[in-house]
């Protein structure tokens, strides 16, 4: 009862509050958007504060809880951070699992089938988890986490046991690439919705502590599908990782909720093409598609790079992508936690230009199996922002009931490189006189140009404001 009261005073506080922010749009108490943020918060429809059907009573409250703003903490929140890091783990850090995959399928079941056409698998659960991102983003806005975490859940085990007992391509094909990649697409981008429902200054430091769960799920995964394949065989290596998946996504099922009631409405076709005309937003898109290129390109051949150009062994080539997530581990809390003291954007933009400075100035150069570890360390260290903070980009500079949209919108033009870069890097190392040299160069000027073309973006946001916490 006591608590029940307390409610209600501070019900009563927040209206009164949100005459006055309503009032003064500079304040910071109201925000922490820049205040020329087109689509932010502090400018979304009136509308949008009221549903329909709704009385004067129950708008009044949902406004007074939505101006309460997230809580950044307590038991409730953090809870949502653990299930949040059991989709990473069970999503992208599956993801990273796919070399070791690839040579299982050349030398096994698939031994007829180039290694260009068997590479289309792991391309097709790339595209899909980030594709799929408009969709799972209206979804999310409309019903919520749940029911998507529960039926992506299903997806991804299912797919995963289906390969399992996979022999021919089209089965490898239907169970990996698209049955288990729509089920990890379900997984990671409504999870990464929710923490920014319960976190706001904290939030970097919140998304920094999901994204870690890729980078676990990229050292254990690898490891471990590699290692069962040669000792247990492909089926139960697949199976195991299933079972894995399946006991992580019933704690993410259990903990992770939305801060907010999802509202089932449509969006006007006007809304849905407002992230297009909003300039920022646009160039934040172009900036996004070639960063894309720039970090999965030395994720997707250093590998190869390492066993063929600076003639490490087969075995700890394979390691070096381990090396690389085991070093992203640290760069995404790191970045998390230098996003709460330095602004998001200006955490981001700093991160990724380091990581393409790296690429030119140590990948380049790596033609020892020494150096080449360096380079998996120091990219893997400044590239984890990339993973922990670009959803948090978009989620920064739109409305809330717009949130999951928005950020589907950044994945699907994720999606594009994502599927393109393994035929594109192919083709450069194929082409070029000099094809290590070319494909690192191409990988490092792209990382460069996105990161300055989001500098522009951030610029657009901030008034030209460069030194602005943003």
């Amino acid at each position: 009862m006591a608590a029940a009261a307390s409610s209600d005073l501070e019900k009563g506080a927040l209206v009164g509050m949100q005459r006055d922010a309503r009032s003064d749009r500079d304040s910071e108490a109201a925000s922490d958007k820049p205040e020329s943020a087109p689509g932010s918060e502090t400018e979304r429809d009136p509308e949008d504060a009221k549903e329909p059907g709704s009385d004067d009573k129950t708008g009044a409250a949902a406004t007074a809880l939505q101006d309460a703003g997230p809580p950044d903490g307590g038991a409730a929140a953090w809870l949502v951070v653990l299930g949040a890091w059991c989709c990473s783990f069970c999503s992208p850090g599956w993801l990273n699992s796919m070399g070791s995959f690839q040579e299982y399928y050349e030398l096994g079941p698939l031994k007829e089938y180039s290694s260009s056409t068997i590479a289309w698998i792991p391309s097709l659960q790339l595209f899909f988890l980030f594709g799929l991102g408009p969709i799972v983003g209206i979804l999310f806005d409309r019903y919520g986490p749940r029911p998507l975490i529960i039926a992506g859940t299903i997806l991804h085990v299912f797919g995963l046991m289906m390969a399992s007992l996979a022999t021919t391509y089209y089965q490898f094909v239907l169970s990996q690439g698209v049955c288990s990649a729509i089920g990890v697409a379900c997984l990671y981008s409504p999870a990464l919705a929710c923490i920014s429902t319960w976190f706001n200054k904290k939030r970097g430091a919140a998304m920094g502590i999901m994204a870690t769960g890729s980078s676990v799920g990229g050292v254990v995964f690898p490891i471990m599908i590699s290692r069962m394949i040669k000792h247990n065989g492909y089926p139960w290596a697949l199976r195991t990782a299933a079972f894995l998946v399946l006991g992580l996504q019933v704690v993410a099922c259990l903990t992770v909720r939305s801060r907010t009631k999802p509202v089932p409405k449509k969006l006007p076709a006007g809304r849905l093409a407002a992230p297009f005309a909003e300039s920022g937003f646009a160039v934040l898109l172009i900036g996004i598609v070639f960063l894309t290129f720039g970090m999965y390109i030395p994720i997707d051949y250093l590998p190869s790079q390492g066993y063929n150009e600076a003639h490490m062994t087969e075995e700890m080539s394979q390691y070096l992508v381990a090396i690389l997530n085991a070093a992203s581990l640290f760069g995404r809390l790191g970045a998390g936690y230098g996003a709460d003291w330095i602004g998001r954007w200006n955490m981001f933009i700093i991160a990724c230009l380091v990581s393409g400075i790296s690429s030119l100035a140590i990948w380049i150069p790596a033609q020892t199996g020494g150096i080449t570890i360096g380079y998996a360390i120091a990219f893997g260290f400044a590239s984890g922002a990339f993973v922990s903070l670009v959803g948090a980009l978009p989620i920064s500079v739109s409305p809330i009931p717009e949130i999951g949209y928005r950020m589907g919108i950044v994945f699907l033009v994720i999606s594009i490189p994502a599927l393109s870069m393994a035929p594109i890097g192919g083709a450069i190392l194929q082409t070029a006189a000099n094809g290590w040299l070319s494909l690192k160069l191409f990988a490092g000027i792209m990382c460069i140009a996105g990161s300055l073309i989001i500098l522009w973006s951030r610029m657009l946001y901030t008034d030209k404001k460069l030194l602005k916490l943003f």
